[in-house]
């Protein structure tokens, strides 16, 4: 009994639960759908299909193709007919799809067109034994990418101003593509794959970027100057699927427009013009600016201004055509009241001028009206009067003639008014203009090529009219070039690969008759030398062999460019000479040679020898003199005069000192210099006739001591017979000894040791003696030697 109750309640909880979840579910419905109890109580919902949208991929080769199978789960007992009905089964588009009316088999008949129809609703409803209410199905057609992107015009056009800075927006261009915009079939990315300047090849750099998602187009670098490129035309490509699919391509053009960043300038800054009294509203004259602005534009339209007209006789205007300025007589002139008038005109642009402008002063220009009679004044048949000619034209070449005539036919008279360089002539009654002098493009009034000169006819009233003569030069190829330097240094002997000397090409003239020049060396003068090209303009000269030192006269031939080109000989000085590790010569002759002075090697030999034969005669005087005074005999004893322990010979002393007393503090002591081995002399240890010590000779102060002398035999020989043999050894050794100048010195073959019986070999030192020696020449060389030559000589 327990047992049933338990059973019971169970079940009367589960029925509880399920009639509480049934009418939670019918009130979740209730808040849902509420529709479907409009108009009536609570009622029950019928069973319905659910069927979830059907996907199919468009362009599908794989037809037909069964998409999907519709069944229902309930219990049946009877024949079940399936029938589809709608667009794409019955209507249009007509048999896109089928159902098998017994397995419920759902299948395309025919490729899908995404692009033209993108989905459809057909009807589901089956017939017999009734399953389910009739509802309709959803066919989804899958996107593929089978169309490309394209621009949605042919070529785009935008502008940019010149001188824009990186970053500046330029325009944007766009692009349709036909694929589902859900996917990334279109999903489209653009990008530039080719730059075009124009004029071509004017900008090469590239100056434009794009945004790949946007197509935004901007600027990416400097140098946009509309005076350089005029425009662009940009390639530009976009592609699907974020640029990785189907491509195609456009073009932008892109205009350069300008700002004005150039201000006008009158060329010429002066005129003369001509103006009849009595008259009014006529053209006097034009004149005219330079703008390099865009032609057309208010950057590039002038305005003029006449700044001191305060009568207002004049007025000047704009020619839209050619931006001259046209100036007008707006008030009759007199005359007799004044003859001329000096007119300031100043210009500006329509546009204000741009900040990027140059920091210029306002152009102005000067132009002096002369008012004439009435009498109707001549005329040029052209102004300004072109003439071209080679700026070598020959005096009293004809230039030009028939320049003006006369309307009335009088007589007239022709003049040149300004003519800076003095180089045109006119004949004074036919006008005919010839040239003077030969032309210098060079001049400082010539510019670009062009010589501006003025002349001036007048009739036979006194009526002138004035016109520009501008000559056009041609360069001629009139200077043959030139070599510098003319002279220089080459080492010698140090190893140096390139070692040479380099010259250098100049030439008057202007190119093409200039650099680039050749040098060539004649061949019978490159035996030893060679000239090598460096660059255009220089060359460099170097042996061919080892050299001695000295100077060489190289000859050099360079050539300029000119047609015909024209050459010239030069003969450059090379001095060849042993350098230090700097690269300078060594020798003082050598530099000196090597210079631009131009001592002459045989002038120099004869200034050298001049010095020599002068520095021997002093020599000798001090010798002789010293001699003399030092070691006089005296003729009662035989002994030496000045004889002394305190011997001065070669003191140094300073007579010129400024400060420390007269004491001789600084004076060499001479006893340092003595041979500690020699004993203080006797009488009769002199040399005979001379007052020079036996053992002791005279030091040589002329050597240079700058090279390694021989090694002179310091041991007498040990057999007496060998004596020969020992002086003729010595004098081998002196005359070797390249330290001794080729002149006569005192050489000392070897110390002969304390107390020595053998006399000097010198003939310096035996020559010392008074009874050898004839002083009488002395007496030829003014009364100061005669003194002297008494002195040696008492006869």
């Amino acid at each position: 009994m327990a047992v049933r109750m338990l059973v019971v309640c169970v079940l009367g909880a589960l029925l509880c639960q399920v009639w509480s979840s049934a009418e939670t579910q019918h009130k979740e419905e209730d808040v849902l759908y509420p529709w479907r109890n409009q108009g009536r109580g609570l009622v029950r919902v019928k069973r319905d299909w659910i069927i979830p949208p059907i996907r199919v991929l468009e362009n599908s080769k794989q037809v037909p193709e069964d998409l999907v199978q519709i069944k229902s789960d309930k219990i049946f007992t009877g024949e079940v007919i399936y029938k589809l009905e709608g667009p794409g089964v019955d209507q249009d588009p007509k048999n896109l799809f089928e159902i098998d009316d017994k397995t419920g088999v759902i299948r395309s008949k025919r490729p899908l067109d995404r692009e033209r129809y993108n989905s459809f609703t057909p009807s589901l409803s089956p017939s017999g034994e009734r399953l389910e209410n009739p509802t309709t199905i959803e066919i989804v057609v899958l996107d593929q990418n089978d169309n490309r992107p394209a621009f949605i015009q042919k070529q785009f056009s935008g502008s940019v101003s010149e001188f824009s800075v990186p970053g500046t927006s330029v325009m944007s261009v766009s692009a349709n593509d036909a694929d589902d915009p859900m996917t990334e079939n279109a999903y489209l990315s653009y990008s530039i794959i080719g730059q075009e300047s124009v004029p071509p090849n004017a900008v090469t750099k590239t100056m434009f970027g794009i945004n790949n998602e946007t197509g935004a187009i901007y600027t990416r670098d400097v140098g946009l100057d509309r005076e350089v490129v005029k425009s662009f035309r940009l390639k530009l490509q976009i592609a699907d699927m974020g640029g990785m699919g189907l491509t195609s391509e456009g073009v932008a053009i892109i205009h350069v427009f300008d700002i004005n960043n150039h201000a006008p300038q009158f060329s010429p800054a002066s005129y003369s013009m001509t103006a009849v009294e009595n008259r009014k509203d006529y053209e006097i004259g034009r004149v005219n600016v330079t703008d390099r602005d865009d032609r057309g534009t208010g950057n590039w339209e002038a305005r003029y201004f006449i700044s001191n007209d305060p009568e207002g006789n004049f007025d000047i205007v704009t020619d839209s055509a050619t931006n001259e300025g046209v100036l007008t007589v707006v008030k009759p002139l007199d005359y007799e009241a004044q003859d001329e008038h000096v007119l300031i005109l100043t210009v500006e642009n329509v546009n204000p001028l741009s900040n990027k402008a140059p920091n210029l002063p306002v152009s102005s220009a000067t132009v002096t009206v002369t008012v004439v009679n009435e009498n109707e004044a001549p005329l040029f048949r052209e102004d300004p009067i072109q003439i071209v000619v080679p700026e070598s034209v020959v005096p009293g070449t004809l230039l030009k003639s028939d320049i003006a005539f006369d309307p009335d036919n009088s007589d007239m008279r022709y003049e040149i008014s300004r003519d800076p360089e003095r180089w045109l002539e006119i004949n004074r009654d036919t006008g005919d203009i010839t040239a003077k002098r030969t032309f210098n493009m060079r001049s400082p009034n010539v510019r670009n090529n062009i010589y501006n000169a003025v002349v001036k006819v007048t009739d036979a009233g006194g009526v002138s009219n004035t016109a520009t003569v501008a000559i056009t030069l041609k360069e001629t190829n009139d200077f043959p070039p030139q070599l510098f330097p003319l002279s220089g240094t080459v080492c010698r002997g140090t190893g140096r690969r390139g070692s040479g000397l380099v010259v250098t090409a100049v030439d008057e003239d202007l190119t093409p008759h200039a650099a680039p020049f050749t040098f060539e060396m004649p061949d019978e003068l490159s035996i030893n030398w060679t000239v090598i090209q460096v660059n255009d303009t220089h060359a460099m000269l170097q042996p061919l062999a080892e050299l001695q030192a000295g100077e060489y006269g190289v000859t050099v031939l360079v050539s300029d460019s000119g047609s015909p080109a024209l050459s010239a000989y030069a003969q450059v000085n090379v001095t060849v000479c042993v350098c230090d590790s700097f690269g300078d010569c060594k020798s003082q002759a050598g530099a000196v040679l090597g210079t631009s002075v131009g001592i002459s090697f045989i002038a120099l030999i004869i200034i050298m020898a001049s010095i020599a034969f002068l520095l021997v005669l002093l020599l000798l005087a001090v010798a002789v003199t010293t001699c003399r005074r030092r070691h006089h005999i005296k003729k009662d004893t035989g002994l030496l005069v000045g004889e002394s322990e305190d011997d001065i010979r070669d003191n140094v002393f300073n007579y010129d000192e400024q400060g420390g007393g007269e004491e001789d503090e600084n004076a060499f002591n001479i006893d340092l210099l003595w041979n500690p081995h020699d004993a203080p002399s006797t009488p009769g240890s002199y040399y005979p006739g001379c007052g020079v010590p036996r053992g002791k000779q005279p030091l040589r102060k002329d050597a240079p001591h700058n090279l390694p002398s021989p090694i002179y035999p310091r041991r007498p020989p040990a057999d007496p017979t060998d004596i020969e043999d020992y002086i003729n050894d010595g004098l081998e050794a002196a005359d070797n000894d390249p330290n001794v100048p080729p002149y006569d010195t005192a050489l000392i073959y070897d110390y002969e040791g304390e107390g020595s019986l053998t006399g000097s070999l010198s003939s310096i030192a035996s020559s010392c003696s008074d009874g050898d020696q004839d002083y009488d020449y002395l007496n030829d060389w003014g009364p100061r030697f005669k003194k002297l030559a008494n002195m040696y000589d008492p006869r």
